[in-house]
């Protein structure tokens, strides 16, 4: 199989299972579809040379993360928690921003003009491109100050999550 076969191949099964994550019934099904779809990302990683991000995007998202979004659902009486219908008018709010979105993305896709991968395209990766070394090299000199802002952001999320977990029912003060 030629590579740019490959590339739309994973490329229509990830579009498809992300679709399928959201219109699921199911939430365990839609987690199911969630850990496909990482998988499919983790193909594309591999088209791009890109292994060391494929083993974490496998490791971290498909494994860790979806085993606590399983977790939470499990703990959760989602039966209890159904929401109410919503009403014609927050439907149709959604409708006319998911289709401006949909515009949007289109003229920008439109506007670009992006090329299909090609061999001529990767043709300049070299056997090193995705190893940890060159990764390393350029997450702590080009990208020094996102890096230090996304750990600060996590550390953030992690607090919250201590004080949200030690809250005592009926407590209300955050």
């Amino acid at each position: 199989m030629e590579i740019t076969n490959i590339w739309y191949f994973l490329s229509a099964l990830t579009l498809l299972s992300a679709l399928m994550v959201v219109f699921a019934k199911n939430p365990i099904h839609s987690v199911l579809y969630l850990v496909f779809t990482f998988f499919c990302i983790s193909g594309h990683y591999v088209l791009l040379n890109a292994q060391f991000l494929m083993a974490v995007n496998i490791i971290v998202y498909a494994g860790a993360i979806m085993v606590l979004f399983l977790f939470v659902i499990m703990m959760l009486d989602l039966r209890k928690n159904m929401p109410e219908s919503k009403s014609s008018l927050a439907k149709m709010a959604g409708s006319v921003v998911a289709g401006t979105l949909l515009v949007i993305l289109v003229a920008a896709f439109h506007k670009n003009n992006l090329p299909a991968p090609t061999a001529e395209n990767t043709a300049n990766f070299t056997s090193q491109t995705g190893m940890v070394e060159n990764l390393g090299k350029v997450l702590y000199s080009e990208y020094l100050l996102p890096f230090e802002l996304v750990s600060i952001l996590f550390f953030v999320a992690m607090v919250g999550a201590v004080l949200l977990g030690k809250r005592e029912a009926g407590e209300r003060n955050f």
